[in-house]
């Protein structure tokens, strides 16, 4: 795509606001979130055939999950951001972390999406890890649009399901398909808003899309007989309970639209595509750090949600996703980075599809954009041109793992170093230091104990810097203050170290340590550390 003037780029900015869709899917681990994200490029016909990260021979691992950690263990454990056109919107597409260790990771991009999938495995329901999503994305007004997958499987019962989100989430669930064919014999769907039937034919390892042929309901009903017969029946207990979708009620939080699917199969991914084009909200203005909205037409405007690297092997950069709040993104345009306030130049902007990348020329609100190489940027950073904004931080989560990470070759130390620095960057761990510990043994403070794997994995793979990891007994960190330091480390089993930003926190064997400290020296500053309700 060509870059326009800026005057006519500008011009541009709502109504190409007004095509994107910005979304992430969340779920537990294990439910399928890496395969429907797959499946979704699929139906848009953005790449020619899918492939599970354990598929057959000779099929290639989905597009999202690209580190070698990731293909080993079939699960995600980084955030994937993908791009592609869909009938006449843009899709930005965030494919999340499922696993409870990384929920930090999924926390920052749903600050960066306007609305999200909530996929449930048809025999498992509501798990624990899709509820505590659900609560960030309830605590941040987006809306979600729920996908039973798996019902080629055997599972649960539909109308049980949907008891169980209802009651559950407090969401009313308001199915827009309904299966045709009970768990584990999966004939197609009802359309409830047309009374039309779907009917499914399977494909080879679902590695193309599964061919869909509309049928009458009296036609239906000849093919299918019972199942047919139940799935309307079921219907009907669904319309007497006014089940059905209300756009206002679904904008503001109070239901959910319901896709019933089979990711591995591609059944029913054409359907949630459709949905997410005709419901899903486009972009809006974004409150600023005062409360202040952002318009889209305002000047340019993002906001650093992610920094990853390694994604390159060849080059070793350094990609920063921005999520674009306002105005118009030229690559090459030279923006003001509000923290520091210098100038910042775009030069090398890309989107993404996992992990291949392609130069953008112009983006607009709702956009994803990787800056590549940009040393300058952390995660929360804000960008802008002309009036200055500033977005509100990204919350940092409380870690409760710890370990000490020592380089096993001395002479690589210059490694060890850029590695420990690029993964506090990255946010993959808080970096904590100390005197008594020197810069050749820092501390790994984490939200869950796999991150210490990812962290070991990539200093070895990307820095050629083997670690060790020492595991430490600390569950709980709290913040103290300089003048409180020396006493608080005084204390028997306590551990003062001071993190990359200059905060000081305290490490405890375990909370009541902590609340022992806290009866007996009352003036000391040691004050709990905010962390997103995950």
């Amino acid at each position: 795509m060509s870059s326009p003037s800026i005057a006519a780029a500008a011009a541009e900015v709502l109504p190409q606001a007004a095509r994107r869709r910005t979304f992430a899917v969340i779920s537990h681990p294990d439910a399928g979130k890496s395969t429907l994200t797959e499946a979704l490029a699929l139906h848009a016909r953005v790449i020619g055939s899918a492939g599970a990260v354990h598929g057959k021979a000779g099929r290639r691992g989905t597009v999202s999950d690209w580190m070698d950690m990731e293909k080993a263990r079939g699960i995600s454990i980084t955030s994937a951001a993908l791009q592609f056109e869909y009938r006449d919107a843009v899709v930005n597409l965030l494919d999340t972390p499922g696993h409870a260790d990384f929920s930090e990771d999924t926390y920052r991009v749903l600050t960066a999406v306007d609305a999200a999938v909530m996929l449930i495995d048809a025999a498992k329901g509501l798990e624990a890890q899709t509820m505590k999503l659900f609560a960030v994305c309830r605590h941040r007004g987006i809306p979600v649009i729920t996908v039973v997958n798996k019902w080629d499987r055997p599972g649960k019962d539909a109308l049980e399901l949907m008891d169980e989100v209802s009651e559950r989430t407090g969401l009313v669930p308001t199915p827009l398909t309904w299966p045709v064919g009970i768990a584990g014999d999966f004939r197609g769907v009802l359309d409830r808003r047309d009374g039309s039937y779907h009917r499914f034919t399977r494909t080879a390892g679902g590695a193309t899309i599964a061919p869909e042929e509309v049928l009458t309901a009296a036609a239906a009903e000849a093919r299918e007989g019972v199942d047919w017969t139940r799935a309307v029946e079921e219907g009907e207990l669904l319309d007497a309970t006014e089940a059905d979708h209300d756009q206002e009620r679904f904008l503001a939080g109070e239901t959910t639209p319901v896709i019933f699917a089979s990711a591995v199969s591609n059944f029913g991914v054409g359907a949630l595509l459709d949905v997410l084009v005709d419901l899903a909200p486009p972009p809006s203005g974004r409150p600023d750090a005062d409360g202040a909205v952002r318009k889209l037409d305002d000047p340019f405007s993002a906001f650093v949600f992610k920094v990853q690297s390694g994604m390159d092997a060849a080059h070793r950069d350094r990609l920063a996703y921005i999520r674009i709040c306002s105005g118009v993104f030229e690559r090459g345009m030279v923006v003001t980075h509000a923290t520091t306030g210098r100038p910042f130049a775009t030069k090398y902007a890309q989107h993404v599809f996992g992990r291949e990348r392609e130069s953008v020329d112009v983006a607009y609100p709702g956009d994803v954009v990787g800056l590549v190489n940009a040393n300058a940027l952390s995660v929360g950073d804000t960008l802008y041109v002309d009036a200055k904004v500033q977005f509100p931080p990204l919350t940092t989560f409380a870690p409760e793992y710890f370990a000490v990470m020592r380089g096993k070759d001395t002479a690589k130390f210059k490694q060890f170093r850029r590695g420990i620095g690029q993964l506090d960057s990255e946010g993959v761990a808080q970096v904590l230091r100390s005197d008594r510990r020197g810069d050749q043994a820092p501390v790994l403070a984490v939200v869950g104990p796999m991150q210490f794997e990812v962290a070991q994995h990539r200093m070895e793979s990307e820095f050629g810097a083997p670690v060790e990891l020492d595991r430490l007994s600390y569950t709980i960190a709290v913040r103290t203050d300089a003048a409180s330091a020396p006493a608080v480390a005084a204390a028997r089993g306590v551990e003062v170290l001071e993190r990359e930003d200059g905060e000081l926190l305290a490490l405890f064997m375990d909370k009541w340590d902590l609340r022992s400290l806290q009866q007996r020296s009352p003036e000391l500053t040691l004050e709990p550390l905010v962390a997103a309700q995950l």
